[in-house]
């Protein structure tokens, strides 16, 4: 999850801890030019030495040019109104998940265990790192009801009553589910679902139609945009077997609207096991790359939601000023910097929200 909050400083990456991740994990990142002055100490004197003849020079040019030392008016005067200040720098905010080589959450990660590989920048200072303070789920449950999962059907329905009925849900969590057939999606109930979805709902509804994943996947995640709360965790549990055949929306189109506004995706895998498809690689790629997981039927309903709170409990956050990129999206990892055991999770990327608003706008 990465959101953006005013700053006023920038990410220098020492080069020490440059090589370190690179020897560690085999990646290739390009020298940066500081390393010139480690080649040639000689520069570096002759540099300080400028520094210090250029000194009394800058000190008289920031007293000629400073309003307030000259007696100019001050701010809120007529002639200060004319100032204008801007600051275009941003904060990154990254949610994730720490594992050991057993797949345990660690408890106790420090801040110098990792560092986040933001576009070509490594990010080892952060201006925080903390517990996530997500305390409830927000939730939208997707049923895939389309012709194409028929034979599956009972058993993803089986599932789902499952996991609304059984699995261990916080009295503040929220709940909606909607269903996708034919040419969209459909809202069964929303928010209060466990308290007022009845059974038979979603006994009584029928597969059939052409299958619009990708629109769905959009409207699911516009929900829960609508209705962002600070300390609610959006996520999407979708049951399908991957196939969208009717869509308006693009694979691309879906992925984006979903990194886009932070939400999470919990794929559940309708299609046989060990069957590989399309449609199986698709909800692999949703999961990955919005920081979810993805998961088989088989391993049942009561396996997706346990990861979901097992997530929600171990979750960190660290922040981080913006690196400068040309590019609208921002793609991250996260390395193990000693223990090369740990095992990280997050979301593969995020968009910076002032060049998506220029792109949109034709800018």
């Amino acid at each position: 999850m990465a959101l953006f909050a005013p700053s006023h400083t920038s990410v220098i990456p020492k080069h020490e801890e440059i090589l370190r991740l690179l020897i560690q994990n085999a990646d290739p990142y390009v020298i940066p030019p500081f390393y010139l002055g480690l080649k040639f100490p000689g520069m570096v004197l002759m540099l300080n030495q400028i520094k210090r003849l250029m000194s009394p020079m800058l000190l008289l040019a920031c007293i000629s040019f400073n309003p307030f030392l000259l007696g100019s008016p001050l701010p809120g005067s007529e002639q200060a109104s004319n100032f204008t200040y801007h600051s275009n720098v941003s904060e990154v905010r990254l949610v994730f998940f720490a594992k050991d080589e057993h797949n345990r959450p660690i408890q106790e990660l420090q801040k110098d265990d990792f560092a986040v590989i933001d576009d070509d920048a490594v990010i080892r200072n952060f201006r925080s790192f903390n517990r996530s303070p997500l305390t409830k789920l927000d939730v939208v449950l997707l049923i895939d009801s389309s012709e194409s999962v028929l034979a599956q059907f009972k058993q993803e329905i089986a599932e789902v009553q499952r996991m609304i009925s059984e699995a261990p849900w916080s009295p503040e969590d929220n709940l909606s589910i909607l269903t996708f057939s034919g040419v969209e999606a459909h809202i069964l109930c929303a928010i209060n679902c466990r308290g007022s979805f009845l059974p038979d709902q979603l006994a009584s509804l029928p597969a059939e139609g052409t299958t619009p994943l990708f629109d769905a996947l959009e409207v699911a995640t516009n929900l829960l945009t609508q209705r962002r709360q600070p300390d609610a965790w959006p996520v999407i549990i979708v049951f399908s077997d991957g196939d969208d055949t009717i869509s308006k929306s693009s694979f691309r189109d879906a992925l984006r609207e979903i990194q886009m506004n932070e939400a999470q995706v919990y794929a559940v895998d309708v299609n046989r096991p060990g069957r590989q498809s399309n449609g199986t690689a698709m909800l692999q790629r949703f999961a990955i790359d919005s920081g979810g997981r993805w998961v088989g039927m088989g391993q049942g309903s009561a396996e997706i939601f346990q990861e979901v709170i097992d997530d929600l409990h171990s979750a960190h956050v660290v922040t981080y000023p913006l690196p400068d990129s040309n590019s609208e999206f921002h793609s991250i990892r996260i390395l193990p910097t000693h223990n090369l055991k740990l095992q990280f999770r997050c979301r593969r990327g995020y968009y910076h929200h002032s060049s998506t608003h220029k792109k949109e706008e034709g800018l």
